[in-house]
């Protein structure tokens, strides 16, 4: 007996749409910011480790800030994973600020819509990666994760 959890999903996203999103993340610039509307639903969430907003203009805003923030900022598509309307990517955040490069690895789980537009965009990634590349912070960090790690002999 197939139960509704056992039949597909006919609403996932297409490989086509997940290509052409990860594409445009892996080529994202201030210009490409104007085609976010292509991809995200207009009342669409994001959620990182320093922001939760909603709608497009919000999201657009967090990528600009990046934009103004961080020298030639990049993502790389690692790999990904995908469960009915979930997809599942791993990245790598890359980029400089002040002239000093970071490298950060994460994950994003998408949410779509029945029409393959994002609804939810939740980021992990361990801020504290970041903070210990960057050369102000970076001691204060290091303090910080030792206070915290486990000390096992």
């Amino acid at each position: 007996m197939n139960t509704s959890s056992d039949m597909p999903d006919q609403n996932t996203p297409t490989p086509q749409t997940l290509a052409r999103l990860l594409a445009w993340y892996e080529g994202l610039s201030p210009v490409s910011l104007a085609s976010l509307e292509h991809y995200y639903a207009p009342q669409a969430r994001f959620c990182d480790p320093f922001n939760d907003v909603c709608g497009v203009a919000s999201i657009r805003a967090i990528f600009e800030h990046m934009f103004e923030s961080v020298e030639t900022p990049s993502f790389s598509i690692q790999a990904r994973a995908s469960s009915g309307r979930e997809v599942f990517v791993a990245w790598r955040f890359t980029g400089k600020v002040r002239r000093h490069a970071f490298d950060v690895p994460g994950c994003t789980q998408f949410s779509f819509d029945e029409d393959g537009l994002v609804t939810h965009h939740q980021d992990f990634w361990d801020a504290a990666t970041l903070w210990r590349q960057l050369p102000l912070i970076r001691t204060p960090a290091a303090w910080l994760c030792k206070r915290f790690s486990a000390s096992i002999t």
